[in-house]
């Protein structure tokens, strides 16, 4: 029935998300998802909300959420916009800020949502090449353009850039919009925000699927000036008046506010990251330095592909990218809890090993 679509979606190429495997019993280390629960008070504060007056449309600006997250970021509630979740921000990110006359340019290896939402709003883009390290080279972007915008870190590499590059970067496109994707920041990348209130070409997004473990209640926000943020809005309340509920502008405050908790379980993931790299490296694996929640990893005697079937075969499951072919070599690997990370590592030694 494919004659009723419109004819932009015969062109697409949709984004292909992470599995979410039906069985229940496999170490799932394949989509980034924090393997720690979210705060106990956010628990509280959504059944505090489960009431009748779920019958009422949610605020549509959510002011009190804007309030708590520009308080923890130093900012005014003016310079933020939340969404359903940040590739919803992105996506309106694109539509609002990104869509002009020259190419928009970003990483060729980098979030592959990128190219998704260019072909379906109809912009123009140029894939800049990582340099031989799998690093962004900020001198490759300089060039006339639409728009930058990159993931820091990169994903799926784990590389982060250096807040004085993404400085250099935006003195040289003062009259161009720069969104950096702050997606996995807080497992050990410096953040941009600090950057937002001398450059009012900067747009930082970042999510609380991540490091405050709620990837199941769809929460994204972008800071930035206020002109920007009134841009999507512009967008949003074009789209949609409502894309956080009640419950999720309930758990997210109470996420933000949960400082303690907060750095106490990304520290965790950070400890883990870093000796779980060790260990692999002991073992003849090669890892790109990560300052993500995930590593990218390859060994010199098996592809990636081999090697992601074989840890299936483990009943542990991680992501392999066929293209860019640079990177089929590597596996993406999550970093589980202490108990994952030992499985893994088992898995590793036992597969090397035959």
């Amino acid at each position: 029935m494919s004659q009723f679509w419109s004819g932009i979606v015969h062109e697409l190429t949709p984004y292909v998300p992470g599995e979410q495997p039906k069985v229940q019993d496999l170490i799932k280390l394949n989509t980034n998802e924090n393997p720690y629960g979210p705060s106990p008070k956010v628990i509280a504060a959504i059944t505090a909300e489960a009431t009748d007056a779920l019958r009422l449309y949610p605020d549509p600006n959510s002011e009190r959420l804007k309030t708590v997250i520009a308080d923890y970021h130093g900012l005014s509630a003016a310079q933020v916009f939340v969404g359903n979740g940040s590739d919803e921000v992105l996506a309106h990110v694109f539509q609002a800020l990104l869509k002009h006359s020259r190419p928009l340019l970003f990483p060729d290896i980098t979030y592959s949502f990128y190219p998704v939402y260019c072909g379906l709003y109809g912009i123009e883009y140029e894939a800049i090449p990582l340099d031989r390290h799998f690093e962004i080279n900020i001198h490759n972007y300089d060039r006339p353009n639409g728009g930058i915008i990159f993931p820091n870190p990169n994903a799926p590499t784990g590389i982060p850039l250096e807040l004085d590059k993404i400085e250099a970067l935006l003195q040289k496109n003062r009259y161009s919009v720069v969104v950096v994707d702050e997606a996995y920041v807080d497992f050990g990348t410096e953040s941009a925000v600090r950057l937002i209130n001398t450059y009012p070409n900067l747009l930082v997004t970042q999510t609380l699927s991540k490091a405050r473990s709620l990837a199941g209640l769809r929460l994204g926000f972008a800071l930035g000036h206020p002109d920007l943020i009134e841009a999507l809005t512009r967008v949003k309340d074009s789209f949609n008046s409502y894309p956080v509920d009640r419950l999720a502008e309930a758990g997210a405050i109470a996420a933000m506010q949960d400082v303690d908790y907060f750095e106490a379980m990304r520290e965790k993931v950070i400890a883990a990251r870093d000796s779980l790299v060790k260990k692999m490296e002991a073992i003849g694996f090669v890892i790109l330095p990560s300052g993500a929640n995930f590593i990218l990893a390859k060994h010199p005697s098996i592809d990636g592909e081999t090697l992601a079937q074989k840890l299936r075969e483990q009943r542990i499951i991680v992501r392999h990218f066929k293209k860019p072919k640079r990177i089929a070599p590597f596996v993406r690997i999550t970093i589980g809890t202490e108990l994952e990370m030992a499985q893994l590592l088992k898995a590793f030694t036992f597969i090397v090993s035959t």
